[in-house]
């Protein structure tokens, strides 16, 4: 299988959100290619666990290595990159401390490593790829969990600008691409659920998706999942388009004067060929 020309023997990745979840597969995979690996992540502990099975793929122990770091903080992000993350649990009118965590990490990690990397990147003329992980909840906006909802739209917004500075300097061999993951069995997940539930995917299943996206030189990687099809992702995403467009009440999707509606018109597009 053809990859991106970024991902190739003797490169480099680097990768936060590293020690577990897609970020661990992702170092697995890449390190499996010949790659040397940089992981980072806050948890010291959990990063030097990953970094010895990163080892085992790698072409040289030599050839990985860790680096505990918040994404938060900008002078902790002058070696590193885009997938960290925390999960949600920013209610609207919740906790204003939760609110500025997750946006830090998960917004601000983001733009720190946009801010930090993309320069020498393009520098340096090589090819090279930068790799944001979104979110579908911040391009439908599901009620309950807004602060992350809210930093996953930034990350998309923050992404799609690069992707646009990207190709319009000249000779510019780095790309950008947003990894919007379906249902993952992540750390995350794990915190309400032991074992995999059946419509979840494995990290390893949204890289192996990943990958040949970037060759193909995908913009939005928008994985599916074993419950929710990419038909029934693009009739949520473009419902809540047309919220704007059709001036519906904000989140239509869960109004319940649109609940019918909107079944009808999943329905419609959703349905297997």
């Amino acid at each position: 299988m053809p990859h991106h020309p970024a991902l190739a023997t003797g490169r480099v990745a680097v990768i936060t959100g590293a020690a577990s979840g897609i970020g661990l597969a992702a170092a697995v995979r890449l390190a499996g290619l010949g790659m040397k690996i940089c992981l980072a992540d806050i948890d010291a502990g959990a990063l030097a666990r990953a970094a010895a099975e990163v080892a085992r793929h790698a072409a040289h122990p030599d050839h990985v290595l860790s680096v505990a770091t918040d994404v938060s903080l900008r002078d902790e992000v002058q070696r590193l990159m885009n997938n960290a993350g925390v999960e949600g649990g920013g209610a609207l009118l919740g906790d204003p401390a939760r609110w500025r965590k997750i946006l830090e990490v998960n917004l601000w990690g983001v733009i720190n490593g946009v801010q930090v990397f993309a320069p020498d990147m393009i520098a340096r003329g090589a090819p090279g790829a930068i790799v944001s992980t979104g979110s579908k909840q911040g391009i439908t906006s599901p009620p309950g969990d807004t602060a992350y909802n809210a930093s996953k739209a930034g990350v998309k917004v923050v992404t799609e600008a690069l992707a646009h500075e990207l190709r319009n300097v000249p000779g510019c061999a780095v790309t950008a691409h947003l990894l919007i993951p379906g249902f993952t069995f992540t750390g995350f997940t794990r915190v309400h659920a032991r074992e995999k539930p059946a419509a979840a995917w494995t990290p390893e299943q949204v890289v192996d998706f990943m990958l040949p996206a970037m060759a193909a030189g995908d913009f939005y990687i928008l994985c599916p999942d074993n419950d929710v099809t990419r038909a029934l992702d693009e009739r949520r995403i473009l419902w809540a388009a047309q919220d704007i467009v059709l001036n519906r009440p904000a989140l239509s999707r869960w109004h319940p004067e649109f609940k019918r509606a909107f079944e009808e018109f999943v329905r419609a597009g959703a349905a297997p060929p």
